[in-house]
């Protein structure tokens, strides 16, 4: 399934665009409209990259901590270095227990995805930002052919950006590759 999305400055230009497209003989169901009053990202199946970010976080914490809780109490017995003399054996290990976990849970933020969370990622985003600025998207899915074709019908529009995409998700079938 391939995708098209145009931006488009207000409201009577996206119903304008839309109009145009359902006069040359696009099905309803493979044109959509978002933006203020009509879907809304999340309607139309916009991820929000926040979410699978905090999933991936979650998952990976919770093998990531544990770990290197083990792997810091395992240094400590290996080095029997001792960082507070004080606390003894047991408590220096639990340090190094301690320590470790924080060092678990400090990659499961930077490899799980915290850093796309904190810096945005993906394309969704900039599309959702667009939305809560005014803007409209009007938004063509079909096969290449109809998406070609919208895309000559959206440049007339003067859209602030016309991107295509094609869904990563989709398995290819016969006669595609």
């Amino acid at each position: 399934m391939n995708y098209l999305i145009a931006v488009l400055p207000d409201r009577m230009t996206a119903e304008a665009a839309y109009t145009e497209l359902e006069t040359e003989g696009f099905p309803a169901d493979s044109v959509s409209i978002l933006g203020k009053g009509y879907k809304t990202a999340d309607e139309y199946g916009f991820i929000d990259p926040s979410k699978p970010a905090r999933k991936q976080m979650r998952l990976m914490s919770f093998w990531l901590v544990p770990f290197g809780f083990a792997a810091g109490v395992a240094f400590n017995l290996s080095t029997q270095y001792q960082l507070i003399p004080a606390l003894g054996s047991v408590g220096n290990q639990l340090i190094g227990g301690l320590l470790g976990a924080i060092g678990g849970a400090m990659g499961s933020f930077f490899v799980g995805g915290g850093v796309g969370l904190s810096v945005g990622g993906g394309d969704a985003l900039p599309y959702r930002n667009r939305l809560k600025q005014g803007k409209y998207l009007v938004v063509v899915k079909g096969a290449p052919n109809l998406t070609n074709k919208a895309t000559r019908l959206l440049k007339s529009f003067n859209p602030e950006l016309l991107q295509g995409y094609v869904d990563p998700t989709e398995k290819p079938g016969w006669g595609q590759l």
